[in-house]
């Protein structure tokens, strides 16, 4: 039996503009953010996929935030470029090893490295897990608890393993940072914190009333979810689902750009562009660089390469799809690191005074921190937070 699925979440449009980012920046209100930012319908954002991929720079925006509206560096607003620092910092420190586990998985329990088709289609069954995959293939975007939500139902319920989850969620979701998005399913599986995530239907009866789920397997209490992530059962789909739609597919290099190359390197000055520094202006000579050996690693939806490249293609003279730089560039080349595989070690190559740090609202620290509370305090003795 069909049911139909209501989804109370904003349809956010995200044109590849920075003028709607600054439109947004001005739009925020905090107050309303910190009382409803946990519901579904609440006022979130809509800024993450400009941060992430350089439309906006996260030094500076944090420093307006608090500047303008008087905010603690550790609450509401501000908390979330936090939390965005910390994982960066982590990334920083653990380099691709953000793709292990930090502690041991739960004793005995096998996960699968494969997603079931049910979900991957929309057709479990389950509300608010239907709802959430339907939203983050038509929007590129989910609220950070539909985020949570899904990655629970999966390894815990579904026995779907993280890293497997993880890689999905990344190529789809267009504010999707591999430090963020894989540290975050991390937490949710207790291998980057003390438990277990685990959610029921009357936690989504609270932030989201109208995917509630009663009925389904999540309709139970703690203690029972408990039980079932401790053991190797998958609870599989329901009985009652509605009809799967068609997984869009998560693509390397877009067709068009294979084969590109870089044209004449002329010019005073050149940048070097990547999908992560997307803010800017065209300078003497602005090359575009994309990697593919990260690309087909990770993969993007199509929604999320027109994000980037239309951005790459407005600022830039040529664009460059090579695992490595031109060794023809200026000797006075400039660009942003990024910690990203494939593009962090390319980078490198240019000198180190003309190579940029990655952007981070907050510092990275000399040494790692197991929490974002403890790198938040580090930071505050060291005198490194505003205000």
């Amino acid at each position: 039996m069909d049911h139909v699925i209501d989804e109370p979440t904003h349809d956010f449009d995200f044109p590849p503009s920075v003028f709607t980012a600054l439109r947004r920046v001005l739009a925020v209100q905090p107050e309303a953010y910190a009382a409803r930012r946990n519901h579904l319908d609440g006022p979130v954002t809509g800024l993450s996929p400009y941060i992430t991929h350089g439309y906006l720079d996260a030094a500076a925006l944090y420093a307006f935030w608090h500047k303008r509206f008087d905010l603690p560096a550790h609450k509401g607003l501000l908390s979330q470029l936090a939390w965005r620092s910390f994982f960066h910092h982590v990334w920083f420190h653990l380099g691709d090893g953000i793709f292990d586990d930090q502690r041991p998985a739960l004793t005995g329990v096998r996960y699968r490295n494969a997603l079931p088709d049910d979900i991957l289609t929309a057709s479990t069954g389950v509300p608010v897990v239907d709802a959430s995959v339907r939203t983050l293939y038509r929007t590129g975007y989910l609220h950070n608890h539909q985020r949570m939500w899904l990655a629970s139902y999966m390894v815990h319920l579904r026995k779907v393993a993280w890293r497997t989850g993880a890689d999905w969620m990344y190529g789809h979701l267009l504010d999707c940072d591999l430090a963020s998005n894989h540290l975050s399913w991390q937490w949710v599986a207790g291998t980057f914190s003390t438990k277990p995530y685990l959610f029921n239907a009357d936690n989504v009866l609270r932030f989201a009333p109208a995917l509630a789920s009663p009925g389904t397997a999540i309709d139970t209490d703690y203690e029972a979810l408990a039980d079932m992530a401790a053991s190797n059962t998958d609870v599989g789909p329901e009985r009652q689902r509605p009809h799967p739609l068609e997984a869009p597919p998560l693509l390397a290099i877009p067709a068009e750009l294979v084969g590109s190359r870089a044209g004449g390197l002329g010019g005073n000055t050149t940048r070097v562009l990547h999908p992560w520094s997307l803010a800017g202006h065209r300078g003497d000579h602005t090359l575009g660089f994309l990697c593919p050996g990260f690309h087909a690693r990770f993969g993007w939806s199509a929604r999320r390469w027109h994000f980037v490249l239309t951005r790459l293609k407005a600022l830039c003279d040529d664009i460059i799809v090579s695992n490595r730089l031109p060794e023809a560039l200026p000797t006075n080349a400039q660009a942003i690191q990024t910690l990203n595989p494939g593009y962090r070690d390319a980078l490198a190559a240019l000198p180190g005074d003309h190579l940029s740090a990655p952007p981070s609202a907050l510092p990275v620290l000399d040494a790692p921190t197991r929490s974002c509370a403890q790198y938040m305090k580090r930071l505050g003795k060291l005198g490194l937070l505003p205000g």
